[in-house]
């Protein structure tokens, strides 16, 4: 539902910030500003995301946990897709993903969701893990029967 919301929520911003900045401003200088913002998003981008993807590439080499580079390299994909996007509101948005605390501030606040979640479906996993061993107290035997099915001697009687 969210995602609804946002998919609806999003073009109506845009084309309300549009009207009110082109009212002021005028056609030219409004998409003047729109072509600057896609041109410094595209360069600072560029430029974040070589950074990260450096340090990714240190973190794997290291073996440590890459997962907070990687955050980040996503999160400046996202911002640079937002950047290319026509709008003012996009822009902000993406503009603010560039800012490292911001990435970090969102990181640690997917990441504590994310540990929540785990505890959840670990808890949840132990209990009924636990309800299966009190239910198989014995080991579990399997009877049947096989034949031994010899092809040379069903072809050589044909």
């Amino acid at each position: 539902m969210w995602l609804f919301f946002i998919f609806v929520a999003v073009p109506i911003i845009e084309i309300a910030l549009f009207i009110q900045v082109g009212g002021w401003l005028g056609l030219f200088p409004t998409l003047a500003i729109v072509i600057i913002t896609a041109a410094l998003g595209t360069y600072l981008v560029r430029s974040q995301a070589i950074e990260t993807f450096a340090s990714v590439k240190q973190q794997f080499t290291s073996l440590r946990d890459p997962s907070e580079p990687l955050a980040h390299a996503a999160m400046i994909i996202f911002a640079g897709a937002l950047l290319l996007t026509p709008g003012f509101f996009t822009d902000t948005v993406g503009f603010l993903l560039l800012v490292p605390s911001i990435r970090a501030n969102i990181f640690s606040q997917i990441k504590a969701r994310a540990s929540k979640a785990q505890s959840t479906n670990r808890a949840h996993f132990s209990y009924h893990q636990s309800s299966y061993r009190e239910r198989d107290k014995g080991p579990t035997i399997i009877e049947g029967e096989y034949s031994v099915r010899n092809n040379d001697n069903d072809n050589a009687s044909r």
